[in-house]
């Protein structure tokens, strides 16, 4: 019988170190490390496109879009992951290597993340107090699939095609943008 290997798990503080110092992006979870993927063309433009609008509402206020590279720390898991674009307007949101008030967080589905974008981090995201809207955005098809919790804190699901608008409000900001724009450019086989 074999003797299953040790977990080697590392602090945050590690974590954060060694991510300055990495060619190569890894989401932590728990201690563990997981190495990122790199991107389609399809993905970086629809990524492009939506902070693209997004950073065009900011302009003027204290909200900020980042993206790929801006990790979200979710302390009450012990997570930090790498969104595709994240939105805070929480002027107090200032760390600078990750934001933990995000307001926004969007994915774009790609085969390799799809299942932990829709199961782990659709749980975990949700665990943030700030955040109002989980985005989901499809390349293989114009659809944009759109988690939003209300005043009261309930999560509802929207999904929108082609033909679709979303109109979302982080305050200061009241955005408004269709499927379109964010499929801007993007060639659909």
């Amino acid at each position: 019988m074999s003797i299953p290997d040790a977990i080697v798990t590392i602090t945050h503080d590690e974590y954060l170190t060694g991510e300055q110092l990495s060619q190569i992006r890894h989401e932590y979870v728990a201690g563990q490390v997981f190495a990122m993927a790199g991107a389609s063309e399809k993905h970086n433009r629809i990524t492009l496109n939506l902070a693209f609008h997004l950073r065009a509402a900011t302009r003027g206020t204290p909200c900020g879009v980042f993206m790929n590279d801006m990790k979200v720390h979710i302390a009450t898991r012990d997570i930090f992951y790498y969104p595709d674009v994240v939105l805070t307007c929480d002027a107090d949101d200032r760390e600078p290597f990750y934001k933990t008030t995000p307001c926004l967080i969007a994915e774009v589905l790609s085969p390799s993340t799809e299942l932990t974008d829709r199961r782990e981090k659709l749980v975990n995201y949700r665990t943030l107090p700030s955040l109002r809207y989980y985005l989901l955005l499809s390349q293989d098809q114009r659809m944009v699939e759109l988690y939003q919790r209300n005043e009261a804190g309930e999560w509802y699901y929207f999904c929108y095609d082609d033909t679709g608008e979303l109109r979302l409000n982080c305050p200061p900001l009241a955005l408004q943008f269709t499927v379109a724009d964010l499929y801007e450019d993007v060639v659909m086989l």
